[in-house]
Formats: structure tokens, sequence, C-alpha cells
């Protein structure tokens, strides 16, 4: 009935770390593949032309430039057609010199179109531009 507790024994619990190991390889490639959806996820529906070699661009200051089968054409997440891309291209730019421009432009988009894309983002000083596919499957 009067069973005290010794506070002066110093007997540590034993520390098991498998658990933690598993928790932690759990949370990795949990975070690995929410961050590969959400750079997809940040752009407009486009019907992208296919390319056998398909390479993701994983900087974190990726712009993308969407351009539609009718030529229009959508800065970054803008719902609304951009008039002044050229501004904001440079303005970008200005924040961070190695800003990605990835240029997404529907396969029956004119070449007119992403040519004059492509000028603009040469004129603005874009040293770093991409043209985004989707994978050839086959």
């Amino acid at each position: 009935m009067g069973h005290k507790r010794n506070f002066h024994e110093t007997k540590e619990p034993p520390v098991i770390i498998i658990p933690m190991i598993d928790i932690m390889l759990f949370l990795l490639v949990f975070f690995m593949i929410s961050s590969i959806y959400m750079v997809q996820l940040n752009t407009l529906p486009v019907n992208l032309p296919a390319a056998a070699a398909v390479q993701r661009e994983m900087r974190p200051t990726i712009i993308s430039i969407t351009i539609t089968r009718d030529g229009v054409i959508y800065y970054d997440m803008d719902r609304q057609p951009s008039q002044r891309v050229g501004a904001r291209i440079r303005e970008a730019i200005a924040k961070n010199k190695d800003t990605v421009f990835v240029i997404r432009g529907d396969r029956k988009t004119s070449y007119e179109a992403i040519t004059l894309v492509l000028d603009t983002l040469k004129q603005a000083g874009a040293k770093h531009v991409t043209l985004a596919t989707e994978d050839k499957k086959g």
C-alpha cells in the first residue's frame, strides 16, 4: 500500500526508432507527390502537343504563359486575357532573374501566336524559357 516511487533512479525508457523512420518516410513521399500535382494544377487547361522527350520544370519560380486555340494569351493564372504580357514579364524578371517561363500553347494555336510570345520574352530579357508538352504515349 505504501509503495513510494524512487526519483533517484535514472532508468531511461527505450527509444524505438523504427516507427519514427516509417512515419518520416511516409511524410517525405506524401510531400513529394503532392508537390508534383500542385505544379500541374496551377495552370489553365489547354490541349498540349505531345513530345517524346518530356521533362518537368521543378524550379520554385515558374510562370506559365498560356496561348489558347484562338491565340488569346493568358499570363500565369489570370482568367482574363492579358494585354500587358511584356510589362508583367519584365516585372517578374526584375524580382527574380532565374524565373522560368513555360509557354503552354494549344496544339491548334497558330505558329504566329507562339512566335509573338517568344519574341516578347526575348525583348523582356527572359533567360529561361521552355515549351510545355504532354508525354507521347507509345
